[in-house]
């Protein structure tokens, strides 16, 4: 009778192997047939490893460092009376590291400090056992350095994008957003109940109809990136703030790329502008700026944050921010707020570059930010020219489809503080060689 059962057992068993490796060489099939269109469409996207810190010049792995990588100091680390020296390696005109400040002496000896003192992690969510001093004295300095009531902190400012609009936004309520907001900010409205509106990019006039359109509703937010991260345009704020008062809705900013370094004090949008008491909600990140590392923040009205710390999932349901990107954040808004010298540095080099490269022939979008795309339309053009870039010592990235629009590829270029005026030249001088060599300049 076992062995009658036995044979039975491995008689069943056999046609349901047979289906689950049917069913996983399908899937083998699909996924093939579209990582094969994406080779061909020329839109692959290839992760180059680095093999030391962040920082203006870096180590690639595979990749031996370009003409000219000698020992410099930027004017910003001398005022700074930091005695960290890059030496040698690749230029890298491709990070978010705004401020240069990801690998900065001070604040990586702050992160040191909390690591000793709190540990590597909590374990757990907030609301459990999760809050730590070092979270509330964070949220405290960041409603500060905006300017508002309060603050609350996330592991990303993804997830604070995705916990915003389901909690404060229901089905009474309607949410405007700019065409070409972040993927996070699109994905978050996605999750909320409110009616939707979808006016274009920076076009006042289709806001203002859109806002027309949803006097309906109880609550009406408008949403907008403060800088556009792929095409570093800057939101018309102040108009935006007027219609927005005009029809009685509240605004809300993404500044994930404006927060540390744009306005006289690095406040962001709302201080370039001269709107920051008229935005309500500002959403922004640890991980460029201030530290490079990871976090993120919603700081506002204070029941809104309260609310958020009752309802939000992406607070709810992850754990609390590692301590020592707590400590690195902290320390990064100490020397931000201490000096506005390292902002103006950076100004002066965004200016610099987008000045050469203009007059060398190149389209560059965006005015006065340090996101400079520098447009090119063809995928295989923007991805072939970024690799012969990185083989003359300059590391930089080409955007294509579907991060940017079809036939708008570009390479954007990222100008930090701690990039020298030298480094700045050297990126535009293998910008025109390359650009020759591959017919993007007579």
């Amino acid at each position: 009778m076992w062995a009658c059962r036995l044979l039975h057992a491995g008689l069943s068993a056999a046609p349901r192997g047979r289906r689950a490796q049917s069913a996983l060489t399908q899937l083998r099939g699909v996924l093939e047939e579209e990582l094969e269109a994406i080779r061909g469409a020329g839109t692959w996207k290839s992760e180059r490893v680095i093999t030391s810190r962040q920082g203006p010049r870096i180590h690639v792995d595979g990749v031996s460092g370009g003409p000219g990588t000698d020992t410099f100091l930027s004017p910003f680390l001398l005022s700074c009376c930091v005695h960290t020296f890059f030496t040698s390696g690749i230029l890298n005109f491709c990070a978010n590291n705004y401020l240069g400040l990801s690998s900065h002496p001070e604040v990586i000896q702050a992160g040191l400090q909390a690591l000793e003192e709190f540990g590597a992690g909590l374990s757990s969510t907030r609301f459990i056992c999760g809050t730590q001093s070092i979270h509330k004295d964070l949220e405290a300095k960041i409603a500060r350095f905006h300017q508002r009531e309060d603050a609350i902190l996330y592991p990303s400012c993804f997830d604070a994008n995705a916990g915003l609009f389901e909690a404060l936004l229901t089905p009474q309520d309607a949410v405007l957003s700019d065409e070409l907001n972040h993927a996070s900010i699109i994905d978050g409205i996605r999750l909320c109940k409110a009616h939707k509106y979808r006016y274009r990019h920076l076009d006042m006039a289709d806001l203002e109809a859109k806002l027309q359109e949803a006097q309906k509703h109880r609550l009406r937010l408008v949403a907008t990136d403060g800088a556009f991260s792929m095409d570093g345009d800057i939101a018309p704020l102040q108009e935006i703030c007027h219609l927005a008062s005009r029809y009685g809705a509240l605004v809300f900013v993404d500044e994930c790329h404006a927060t540390g370094f744009l306005g006289a004090t690095g406040r962001g949008t709302d201080e370039l502008l001269g709107v920051t008491d008229q935005v309500t909600i500002i959403n922004s990140t640890l991980g460029k700026a201030l530290g490079g590392a990871s976090g993120g923040y919603t700081t506002g009205p204070e029941p809104l944050v309260s609310l958020l710390r009752q309802r939000a999932r992406p607070y709810l349901f992850s754990n609390s921010l590692p301590p020592a990107v707590a400590g690195c954040a902290s320390k990064a808004l100490d020397l931000l707020m201490e000096s506005n010298a390292i902002v103006q540095s950076m100004a002066a080099k965004t200016q610099r570059f987008r000045r050469k490269m203009k007059a060398a022939g190149f389209t560059v979008l965006g005015a006065n930010h340090p996101i400079c795309p520098v447009m090119l339309g063809d995928a295989r053009l923007a991805s072939c020219m970024a690799d012969d870039m990185l083989k003359r010592g300059i590391f930089v990235i080409g955007f294509s489809y579907p991060v940017v629009p079809k036939n708008k590829a570009r390479i954007r270029v990222q100008i930090s503080a701690v990039h020298s005026e030298e480094d700045i030249d050297r990126c535009v001088e293998a910008f025109v060689e390359v650009g020759r060599l591959h017919g993007a300049l007579p």
